[in-house]
């Protein structure tokens, strides 16, 4: 198993925000509807092996890419304190290719924040659910 697929496993490994979850390289796929599937991967924002977001695209099995998104560590995580003095300002969560390992630089997300950028994630693909009629408690969200 990949540090990739570990680190996916932390977010998706669950089946709380869609089912059917496969894990391939740094990609987590997963089931929304009979239509719709997710994709989600650790992808760089200019600088080679500094993976700093998490680009989540949702899918139509017949006609492609529906949307994407890219969720920023930086921007869900916030910048983290660490006990180094070299960055006495924090660091921004990334995860880095270093002597050909790949590992969180200096700092380790917790389960909170996996759970954050999990949430996340439900909140994006929240957008995509069409209103249904629910008899319990009036209107309901699910997926198209």
């Amino acid at each position: 198993m990949t540090t990739f697929e570990k680190e996916l496993r932390k977010l998706f490994d669950h089946d709380a925000i869609f089912s059917d979850t496969r894990f391939v390289g740094r990609t987590c796929y997963g089931k929304i509807s009979d239509s719709l599937r997710i994709r989600a991967e650790f992808v760089t924002l200019g600088h080679a092996n500094h993976y700093e977001a998490l680009k989540v695209s949702l899918i139509n099995r017949n006609e492609g890419v529906v949307d994407s998104t890219l969720l920023r560590f930086q921007e869900i995580l916030g910048t983290k304190p660490v006990n180094n003095p070299n960055f006495k300002e924090g660091v921004s969560p990334h995860l880095w290719v270093y002597q050909g390992k790949l590992e969180w630089y200096a700092y380790q997300p917790t389960p909170a924040d996996f759970e954050k950028l999990a949430d996340a994630v439900g909140n994006y693909l929240e957008v995509f659910q069409e209103p249904t009629q629910d008899m319990s408690n009036g209107m309901t969200q699910t997926m198209a």
